[in-house]
């Protein structure tokens, strides 16, 4: 419920959060937080203007497309995505964290919500088998705006669904790409991700 879900937050923030950041500096660890998110060409943003008594009309595709990112960002301005079109499954996780821990110097706990997926016993296996170089930690439910990756989902969308409208799942995947891409370009816009209010405690107890 919600009472126990705000008790679950604060628990998070004080005690589990601090722990997990007193570990990886003890360890050398870098902190990564990762979420999935899908974008569709049927979702705008755009307004559009119409002779007063009229509707306004805003042409969209017929036929939806979507698109699928899984992505993860660290306090240290580093920023890692995949794209995939069908549907997020553990096998796709791992591929997801093999890539990661390639391009990673050293070790890594990612921070992950708790879908059902990110609990399977293939995943769990994997990590036991890699478990020198990885953790998988978990945010409390129901606690989105504590991830600052849900943030970089955000301002995707935004992009996505400005300018030209993407129409197809080349432009969907266009668009993403080009903005990802540019963000991994860009330390400090990565580094804004982490100021929200809502996710100090990152900085205050990270």
């Amino acid at each position: 419920d919600i009472e126990n879900a705000g008790i679950r937050l604060v628990t998070w923030q004080e005690e589990e959060y601090p722990a997990i950041a007193q570990r990886a500096r003890a360890e050398n660890a870098v902190i990564y937080w990762g979420d999935e998110t899908g974008i569709d060409n049927c979702s705008n943003c755009e307004r559009r203007f119409a002779p007063k008594g009229q509707p306004p009309v805003l042409p969209v595709e017929t036929k939806r497309e979507r698109l699928n990112m899984l992505s993860a960002l660290s306090g240290q301005r580093d920023l890692r995505f995949m794209l995939y079109e069908d549907f997020m499954n553990q096998q796709r996780l791992i591929q997801f964290m093999t890539r990661l821990l390639r391009t990673s110097k050293q070790k890594v706990f990612l921070i992950l919500d708790n879908s059902k997926v990110h609990h399977g016993k293939k995943v769990a296996a994997w990590l036991d088998r890699h478990r020198d170089k990885i953790e998988l930690f978990f945010l409390p439910p129901y606690a989105p705006e504590s991830n600052p990756d849900e943030y970089l989902n955000h301002a995707l969308k935004l992009s996505i669904h400005s300018g030209d409208l993407p129409r197809t799942i080349c432009d969907i995947r266009h668009k993403t790409t080009s903005f990802m891409r540019t963000l991994q370009h860009s330390p400090g816009k990565v580094s804004a991700f982490f100021q929200h209010k809502r996710i100090s405690y990152i900085l205050i107890r990270g």
